[in-house]
Order: structure tokens, then sequence, then C-alpha cells
């Protein structure tokens, strides 16, 4: 789908200076003449390909990656069809550029990189006045909100307002993944304030200076904004992201069956995690109901993947309680057993009796898992005496380092490989360069939300569903899994080549699009050719002709 040429009467330098509506130095000579160009630009008309060619020569020569980071968000507020042409293109070189791992350091410098606010900062002193804040956005058709607290942010923590960089970066992957249009994409910051005292202390903080609001002044201004959000955006999907473990589940719960929404850090890391689980299965030749899954960490992203196996298994006819107890959990006081009487009330549901186990290593030793899913934020976690008795008790161990940013990583690539002498599966969250060993090199696949949630999202908005439900995050999964090649899996990859996408974008959304449909989650009729209409949603950054 082209971006439609609406002008509104722009010409001149406001046509120059909307984002969605720029084409820089590549506005014809008939368009300089109609539009009142002629003058404000360069005398030269560059093609698309000539601009996208300086732009990764100019991305090339910056000096760091964070840099790179500031230049290409630049690029995006001022034109947006360049932007995603040139991720589009090289999205495997320009996805950790504007996500993860750049993304966490930028959100870390957010108040010194800043240079032109994007999105809705919403904040406590708002409250009352919510819908109104919403109204000033420009654009009228929003169908996707990326919406966070800053509470949770990657494996950083707290990182209140400069938390932003997160829906920014989010919904420039539903448009480049998925073509979600950029005009229907809201980004959002809840500030409640933040509990990050250095962040606090910083001159240069953007946001409420003030500790993080817990109680009903809270939940009074969620509420507020979701129910002005559908009022004013009927047709919206609304994804939490990277909120506190507490008000991360608690909300899930209190709106999942009333709106249109979800939480990607609990059900699409679920979803494309379980997607790559099933390709390792395929390297390993072992049946998911002899699986036993040691997970480190018990947070939003374990939890979260812990019950969509459980729905997995319970699908292969595995009985609930005995699928719940082939998961298992380490948090930071040890293993998550029905003994302990710390447990939030999140964890109960996986601890099961048995002995308890100070650390990770001791768990292992105990349990002896096929699996070991890293979502601890715990950098180093994954040790050398973890992974070895890890492969001591495996003639294939599958080992998911998914912390994020790379700082955070359980273990690198190389480690794993190294300390299991290349007999291992693995997957990270944040991507790691190839590792050669013995004279054969290893390609880590990366087991990032990116292949899931933008084509969850193009199928939502593409039918129209009321609801997000599990059961179109296991379409995803599966759906995902099946598009892993042998030749992925020769590799040692266990998730598509991201030049692949859109392509898989586009599956998944079709997959989801099929549920809602089959449940009645849509007033729609299903076209009679689903897959040429979901095609047919989705933006091409290619520009339009103006006359």
């Amino acid at each position: 789908m082209k971006l439609r040429p609406h002008l509104h009467g722009k010409r001149g330098v406001e046509l120059l200076h909307d984002p969605l509506l720029n084409k820089g130095t590549a506005f014809t000579e008939a368009e300089r003449d109609a539009l009142g160009l002629r003058g404000l630009l360069p005398p030269h008309v560059a093609t698309q390909e000539q601009q996208v060619a300086r732009i990764l020569e100019t991305v090339r020569h910056k000096s760091s990656d964070l840099e790179r980071y500031i230049y290409l968000i630049s690029l995006l507020e001022r034109n947006e069809n360049l932007f995603y042409r040139v991720v589009v293109d090289h999205i495997t070189e320009m996805m950790p550029l504007i996500y993860t791992p750049t993304v966490g350091l930028a959100c870390q410098r957010y108040a010194l990189i800043f240079r032109r606010p994007r999105g809705l900062y919403i904040s406590l002193k708002d409250r009352g006045r919510v819908k109104q804040l919403l109204q000033n956005w420009p654009y009228a058709d929003v169908r996707m909100i990326v919406v966070t607290d800053g509470e949770r942010i990657l494996g950083l923590g707290d990182l209140g307002t400069n938390g932003m960089g997160i829906p920014v970066g989010k919904l420039s992957l539903y448009t480049a993944c998925a073509g979600v249009l950029p005009s229907q994409c809201l980004p959002v910051m809840l500030d409640v304030g933040t509990d990050n005292l250095p962040i606090r202390q910083d001159p240069h903080y953007l946001g409420l200076n003030i500790p993080r609001e817990r109680g009903p002044a809270y939940d009074a201004l969620v509420a507020e904004f979701v129910n002005a959000v559908q009022e004013l955006f009927p047709h919206a999907c609304l994804q939490f992201e990277d909120f506190g473990n507490a008000n991360a589940f608690r909300l899930l719960r209190e709106y999942q069956q009333r709106i249109c929404t979800f939480n990607d850090d609990i059900q699409g890391t679920a979803a494309v995690t379980l997607a790559g689980i099933y390709s390792a299965l395929r390297i390993t030749h072992g049946a998911l109901s002899q699986q036993r899954f040691l997970f480190n960490g018990a947070g939003e992203a374990g939890i979260g993947i812990g019950e969509l196996i459980v729905d997995a298994l319970k699908a292969e006819g595995v009985p609930e309680a005995d699928a719940r107890r082939q998961c298992w959990f380490v948090d930071s006081k040890g293993l998550v057993v029905r003994s302990r009487t710390d447990l939030n009330e999140h964890k109960l549901a996986f601890a099961h009796d048995h002995p308890g186990a100070a650390g990770l290593l001791e768990a292992v030793e105990a349990l002896k898992p096929t699996m070991m899913i890293g979502v601890s934020g715990t950098p180093g976690s994954f040790s050398e005496p973890v992974v070895r008795a890890m492969a001591r008790h495996n003639p294939w161990p599958v080992i998911f380092a998914l912390s994020n940013p790379t700082s955070r990583a359980e273990c690198t690539a190389e480690q794993a490989y190294g300390w299991a002498n290349g007999r291992v599966v693995f997957a990270s969250g944040s991507p790691f360069a190839d590792v050669t060993l013995n004279g054969k090199t290893y390609r880590p696949g990366q087991c990032n939300n990116a292949y899931v949630f933008p084509g969850i999202g193009l199928g939502v908005i593409a039918c129209q569903a009321r609801r997000v439900t599990n059961e179109m995050f296991f379409a995803a999964a599966t759906t995902l899994a099946t598009l892993v090649t042998e030749q992925d899996l020769a590799a040692g990859r266990v998730y598509p080549d991201l030049q692949r996408i859109r392509k898989v974008s586009a599956a998944i959304a079709i997959a989801v699009a099929k549920v809602a449909f089959k449940r009645g989650l849509t007033a729609m009729l299903c076209p009679e050719n689903l897959e040429t209409y979901i095609h047919a949603q989705m933006y091409d950054p290619t520009y339009p002709d103006y006359v």
C-alpha cells in the first residue's frame, strides 16, 4: 500500500517539514513548480535509490551505534518514506540500530539526545484531561498504540520518561516489518514518576521528578487513558510495553477481555520463543512432550513463555498439571517451589513440590532440563559451569539467552558454542555475530519479538478484531516455526533470515485474522482471498507522485 498523497493544501516549506509527505531532493521538476518548492531545494533531482545510497554511506561512517541511531531517528522525523525504505531494504543492518540493542543505550541517554518530541506524553498532572491530550494528536485514524510507563525498560529497569524510545522503536518495526501505515501508529508515555534516583537527580531529565506512583492515582490515570482511547480511536489495538511485573500482569488481566489489547513482553515473547522451541526440536529430534524447561527469571517474559508452552502441550493432549510440571523457574531467591512463602501470585502456578535449589547450577544438576531459557536480565548467569552441565546432561542442549540489551545477555553466542564444544542449539535476544569453532561456522538465531508482534498487529488491524487472544499468539508461533527452512537449521539458526521479515509478518497476519474470523471476533466478513487482502493492507515506502 502506498501512502496516499493527500497534501491537505500543504506546499512550499510546510510540505518539506511534514515527514509523512516530504520527499526531499526527490521532488520532481513538475512537483517543484506545482508545489512552490522551486529554490527551496538543491537543483539536482535525486531518485529514492540515490537517497538511500547516500543515507547508507552516512550511517556507515558514523563513529558509534548511538550516533547511527540519532541520525536515523532524525531521518524518521523529516522523511518517513525514505527512513522506511532504508530500513525495509536493509533490515538486518538497521534493526539493531533502531531497536535492540542500541535503543537501550538511547533510552539511557534520552535526555541528552532529545531533538524533537515524538508521540504523546501523558503525566499524572494530566488527570482529568487525557482525552484532550489525545485530541492533540494530528492523525485521527490511529490503529496501533504502544504505551509504556517506563518502569521495566528492556533489562535496564526503571528509566521513567527516558523509556519513550521503546514505543517509538516498536512502532517503527510495525511499519518496517509488517507495513502498518506510519500515520496509524501512536507512541505513548505514561509519566508516573520514577524510582531511579540517579535519573531524578539528573538536571537534564525531562520527566516528572517524583517517586513512582503505585496507588489509586496510577490506576485512575491508566483507566482514563484506556477509556479515552476507546472513545477517540475505537479501532485501535493497545499494546502495553515494558511495565513492571506487578502492573503488567494485572493490567493484562483487567483489560484483556474488555478491549483490543495485549502485552508483548508477556505474550509476544512467549510466541517467538515457542516458535524457536519448535524449530530446535527439528534439530534435536525430540518431542515437545519429552522436554523439561528451566527458566532463569520468573517475570513477565518467563511466565508468559511458560503459559504458552502449557497451552501447546495441552494441544498435544498433555494434561495441564503435567504440562505445568514440565516448566521450572529460578528467580533471585532460587528455585520456585511450593514450600516457599515469598512467591508473587504470577509464580504460584509453576511452584512445584520439590526440594529447593539456591541457584541456577544447582537447579540444572537436580532437574536435568533439556532446554534452558534466560529471561532474567542478569548478565553472565549462564556461566561456564552451567552451560557445561547442560551439555553433560543432554546430547543437544537448547539454550536461549533472551535478555536485552546485549549487556544483559545471560551469555554470548561465542561462550555457548565454545563451552558446549559446538553441541548446542542457541538463540539470543540481542544479535550476535557468527561463531567459527573447529572449522564450522554457526549462525545464531535472534529470538526477537519483531518476528511476531508486527504480524499480529497487522492481522488484528486488517480484520478489525475486537480482542487479541492467546490463540492468536499460538497461531503466530506455529506459523513462524513453519517458515524456518532446512537451510536455516543447518546453520544452527532457529528463526528465518530477517530479510524475509515482511513475508513472515504477512503469514502471521493471515493466521491471526483466520482466528478472528473463526471465533467471531470481528464484524467484518472474511474476504474471498484473505492473503491478497492482507498484502494489500501493507504500506510500501515508495514515494507517491503528487502531480
